[in-house]
């Protein structure tokens, strides 16, 4: 067995200084215990005697747990940052990557989740609180405990069946038997060759050390052992007798004085829908990411349910539920300035207060359980050092305390002894914040809380709460799903890859156009793009990135400005992914925010994902997601979000870099440039294809599906797009925002719909009786040429090189470039109306016009000079299109 002691780092969190008053004292004094080994253990920990447990007569308080002695929420969370590190170093990077985190209810829970966080590792913790109808995936026995059984109830039992280290946290390792009775239990279901044991304090004597080196030698594993300090207790033989006089002989607990109940505020806290409140089922790195993200938020309200001009704020968690109010006091600490926050629990362990300066457990109050536990566990819980005593410099200005649901009942607010009403008598104020507890559900899919109905029932987004809730299936990641890396984007879609789904152009529009077949139920072939149209990109990227740049920046500040830092970005995919990854680049780079970031299907005629949708609802809040794309034409896909999000909570509001069609509120420019990535297809959207949706092979609980083009990694220019574009962020920032300053306050940024009645105007004087087939501006017009069988482009009369790459695409098509005044865009494409095959030549060059021949045979012209009329004899069949992006 290999162990660690570890010094703090210079940039390690450690508490400041050794106490002048060492805790530990009192007891040391007249039970006779000694406690000695490293430097900082005195400053580390405090003793207190327990009561009511026969079989350990002391307690070791720690100072920087979080859980008896109120501690700055920074120096909790950073001494488990700091030992998260030191594992990663004697780890590896890429052992690391395979680690898992679990910690150990109730004391250390916060503490592992801490851990984990500096490994950057999923997290479980055990837990006491058993759940209906789940079954622990494992269990052991903590031998000295008040409370002695450990259930693990993961949501995904897989998150324990790996090969990987298993790194387990305790505060304290004082005989190694917990640890023991859990890598028998475990190794037993899913051995591993790697355990690594952290703690705050190594307390084992040598034979407790022999014993777990026999262990591992017995199962042939390695197991590591990290401490921040080490030491021994020596104990005499009459400890118990000796505890139990001195708890005999101290004096009774004085309550409070009776004094006006304190004010209580009751407030709704924003946690994003199906975030864990803490690692009990289990705790990702997308989980992390995402409370990273909404902390600010979070902190803002509680820092407005705050007296005015308080100074000492005590943020109270509640036994198990350790880290996610650790995480609400640091976040609110920075929020007020640092420094007027501390943080700590309720508890199940009962200890003896004495309110001495050395002793660790000053004041203690007693309530009755209030979360109706169903384990056999003691009735009565305790909150330490939280009420003054004798010293009124101790007295806190207001009391935050922070429960799950499944402890607000009654028993929390009624009653002589309900911790409510004790809390008011020792305070100023107190604020009550309730979370949604995380409740699995069997099946893998889990909720926070009632089951959310925040959106229609019409699109089975919200099954009866008496249901169970359906399975939903799990996003794509990079690199197994599209080159951009995992941390980018979320891909709420279905893995086609090894479907067959592309078909000629011109296949594909005739069966479109004739009612054939939908545009979404299969794919183009994708275009290859040839030397000099690869160098009229990078021309393009060269040119306008700093302008992306700007209008980026623009969209994410008006965002963050209206919607807040709890922001979800759902992009549509594809052309919206790049732009959703650029936006969330802002907001890190601007901001310091981590953003959820997901990309989404939307099928023109069939709507949005409802399933998508489901995943959404069930994991965020409906309000909090932004709906993001590239740009606007005449704004069909608008009105189709609009339409599938109508009798929802979603806020159908599109966020678009360019909105040259006057639909949408929050864009970055109304003009109409180009976006270099409309010039390609998946080669600058992370190699994913078009959406697909077609029967038989999206299911109603399916995604909608997409083709992961890895064969084309070598002419991928996706990283080389966001980078440039990202690269001008810093040059930018100043006009970014002057820009959003004034977007917020321009009178015109209702939508007005202009696009649309122009396209109304052009399809009328080119006799198309479909708008469907009129693809207004610079990205439509583009797709035109990739994708579709174009007939003519309208271009304005004088427009420069953001056309060169549509000129070269037309002449490589054969198709007419007209220019024209007055056109309220840069271009127009316009889709070839009442298509046949016989409308192309077998090279798939446009043809212009069609007449009969002397022998009746159809025979084809490509002249410029087409009379417009000769495609509005009869009816252009009506097009039902997929998302063209």
């Amino acid at each position: 067995m290999h162990e660690r002691t570890s010094a703090p780092s210079k940039a390690g969190p450690a508490v400041t200084a050794t106490p002048q008053t060492w805790t530990g004292r009192w007891v040391a004094d007249r039970a006779g215990i000694a406690l000695t080994g490293s430097e900082r253990l005195p400053e580390l920990v405090g003793l207190a005697l327990r009561s009511g447990n026969p079989k350990r007569a002391h307690l070791l308080v720690s100072n920087v747990l979080g859980k008896h002695v109120p501690q700055r929420p920074s120096v909790v969370h950073g001494t488990g940052l700091e030992l998260g590190r030191r594992v990663r170093e004697l780890l590896g990077a890429a052992a690391t990557a395979r680690a898992v985190v679990l910690g150990y209810a109730e004391t250390a829970t916060g503490l592992g989740h801490s851990v984990a966080d500096g490994l950057d590792a999923p997290y479980l913790h055990s837990t006491r609180r058993p759940v209906p109808g789940l079954a622990p995936v494992g269990g052991f026995e903590e031998e000295h405990s008040h409370a002695t059984s450990h259930l693990l109830l993961p949501a995904d039992p897989a998150l324990l069946a790996g090969d990987g280290p298993l790194v387990l946290v305790d505060d304290e390792f004082s005989t190694g038997r917990t640890v023991l009775n859990t890598i028998r239990d475990l190794h037993a279901r899913h051995p591993r060759g790697h355990y690594v044991v952290v703690a705050l304090v190594d307390l084992r004597s040598a034979a407790d050390r022999r014993r777990l080196d026999e262990a591992a030698a017995e199962l042939g594993v390695r197991l590591d052992l990290v401490a921040t300090a080490s030491g021994t207790v020596e104990l005499p033989e009459d400890v118990v007798a000796r505890a139990e006089r001195l708890i005999a002989g101290a004096a009774p607990e004085e309550a409070p004085p009776a004094a006006p109940a304190a004010p209580l505020a009751r407030i709704a806290l924003d946690w994003p829908a199906g975030l864990p409140d803490g690692g009990r089922h289990g705790f990702t790195a997308r989980d992390r990411a995402r409370l990273d993200a909404a902390l600010p938020r979070l902190a803002g309200q509680l820092a407005e349910a705050l007296p005015t001009g308080a100074r000492r704020v005590l943020v109270l968690g509640f036994e198990e539920l350790m880290y996610a109010p650790l995480r609400l006091a640091d976040a609110l600490d920075e929020r007020l300035g640092g420094n007027r926050v501390r943080f700590s629990t309720t508890t199940r362990s009962p200890v003896l207060a004495v309110d001495d300066p050395g002793y660790a457990i000053r004041t203690r109050l007693a309530f009755p359980a209030h979360d109706d536990p169903q384990d056999g566990g003691s009735p009565e819980r305790y909150a330490y050092n939280v009420a003054p005593g004798s010293d009124p410099a101790r007295r806190f200005d207001a009391v935050v305390l922070v429960v799950d649901d499944t402890a607000d009942t009654p028993a929390l607010h009624e009653g002589e002894r309900a911790l409510l009403g004790q809390l008011r008598q020792v305070t100023d104020r107190v604020v009550l914040a309730v979370l949604p507890s995380h409740r699995p559900v069997a099946g893998g899919a889990a909720t926070a809380g009632p089951v959310p109905r925040s959106v229609s029932l019409s699109l089975s987004l919200s099954p009866s709460p008496s249901l169970p809730v359906p399975s939903l299936p799990v996003p794509l990641y990079g690199p197994g799903f599209s080159s951009y890396p995992a941390e980018e984007v979320a891909w709420l879609l279905k893995d086609l890859s090894g479907v067959a789904l592309e078909a000629p152009t011109e296949e594909r529009e005739e069966a479109v156009q004739n009612g054939g077949a939908h545009y979404a139920e299969s794919l183009p072939v994708e275009y290859q793009p040839s030397p000099e149209y690869q160098e009229l990109f990078q021309q393009a990227l060269r040119g306008s990135a700093a302008r992306i740049a700007l209008a980026v920046g623009t969209v994410a500040e008006t965002l963050l400005r209206e919607r807040g830092p709890g922001l979800v970005l759902a992009s549509l995919a594809r052309a919206g992914t790049p732009v959703g990854i650029l936006v969330r680049r802002w907001l890190a780079f601007a901001h310091g925010l981590s953003v959820p970031h997901y990309a989404v299907s939307i099928v023109r005629g069939r709507g949005i994902d409802p399933v998508a949708l489901r995943y959404l609802a069930a994991h965020h809040r409906a309000q909090d997601v932004v709906f993001v794309d590239g740009w606007t034409g005449k704004g069909a896909i608008t009105r189709e979000l609009a339409g599938a999000l109508a009798g929802t909570d979603f806020d159908p509001d599109l966020a678009v870099l360019a909105d040259p069609g006057r639909c949408v509120r929050t864009y970055g420019t109304r003009d109409d440039f180009l976006i270099p990535s409309a010039c390609l297809n998946s080669t600058v959207s992370g190699l994913v294809s078009r959406t697909v949706l077609r029967a038989g092979l999206i299911g109603p609980d399916d995604f909608h599906g997409a083709k992961h083009y890895a064969e084309l990694a070598g002419s991928d220019v996706s990283a080389a797009f966001l980078d440039a574009v990202a690269a001008r962020f810093g040059e930018v920032r100043a006009a970014v925002a002057e820009g959003a300053g004034r977007l917020a306050d321009d009178p015109r940024r209702k939508p007005d719909w202009a696009g649309w009645a122009a396209v109304e105007r052009i399809s009328a004087e080119y006799g198309i009786d479909n708008v469907n087939l009129v693809k207004p501006g610079v990205g439509e017009t583009t797709r035109v040429l990739l994708r579709r069988v174009p007939w003519r482009i309208l271009a304005r009369r004088g427009a420069g090189a953001d056309l060169d790459h549509v000129r070269l695409l037309a002449a490589q098509r054969g198709v007419e470039v007209e220019e024209v005044d007055g056109l309220p865009y840069t271009c127009v494409g316009l889709i070839h109306p009442r298509y046949s095959r016989g409308a192309t030549g077998g090279d798939g060059r446009a043809v212009t016009d069609v007449r009969p021949g002397a022998d009746g045979s159809a025979v084809t012209d490509r002249s410029a000079a087409t009379d417009r009329r000769a495609f509005t004899d009869g009816r252009v069949a009506t097009e039902t299109t997929g998302r063209d992006s």
